[in-house]
């Protein structure tokens, strides 16, 4: 039989690594992501107010421009957080989506003619690459629905072992 587990003699570091504190931490972290969406709500709201402010005349098109660009930014960063409180992870094409439409919010309010080559270019080069990550992530299988690639193959050789371990029974007994 099995000897009752001493908690003097396991090490303080395995301890950790129980279940409970686990749960925990991911309670704790779920409450900070929930007052973090409250706040991003919170400041939704202010920015819409402002957002139908700039509209009022006199009518000044970048600033509104900006603010609806600048909204609809913090609503997929909602999504992001709404995403992660799901799913408990990140999702890389949101983030991405997200950096997208910042970069092209700058660029937009400064002035495509105000700004320098050299920074033109290095913001081309990260909105391609930025694309091509977009393009990559589909290609690749997800990673985070609960599916652990290891525990498949450990899984695997366990069927495995267990049918050797049948067989080897059967021709035992013939």
């Amino acid at each position: 039989m099995h000897e009752p587990l001493d908690r003097a003699s396991v090490p303080w570091y395995k301890l950790l690594n129980s279940g409970g504190v686990i749960r925990a931490l991911e309670f704790i972290q779920d409450l900070i992501v929930i007052s973090v969406c409250i706040g991003l709500f919170s400041f939704m709201l202010i920015q819409l107010r402002e957002m139908f402010l700039s509209l009022l005349p006199p009518l000044d098109f970048p600033r509104v421009t900006s603010d609806i660009l600048f909204l609809l930014i913090l609503v997929e960063l909602f999504r992001l957080l709404i995403i992660y409180l799901q799913e408990h992870r990140v999702s890389v094409g949101v983030a991405v989506e997200v950096s997208i439409v910042s970069v092209l919010r700058e660029i937009i309010v400064r002035g495509i003619l105000e700004t320098p080559w050299s920074q033109v270019l290095a913001t081309c080069f990260f909105l391609l690459s930025l694309g091509g990550l977009l393009i990559i992530r589909v290609w690749l299988p997800p990673t985070f629905e609960g599916i652990d690639p290891e525990q498949r193959i450990s899984e695997r050789y366990k069927r495995k072992l267990a049918r050797e371990v049948i067989e080897s029974n059967i021709h035992s007994e013939k």
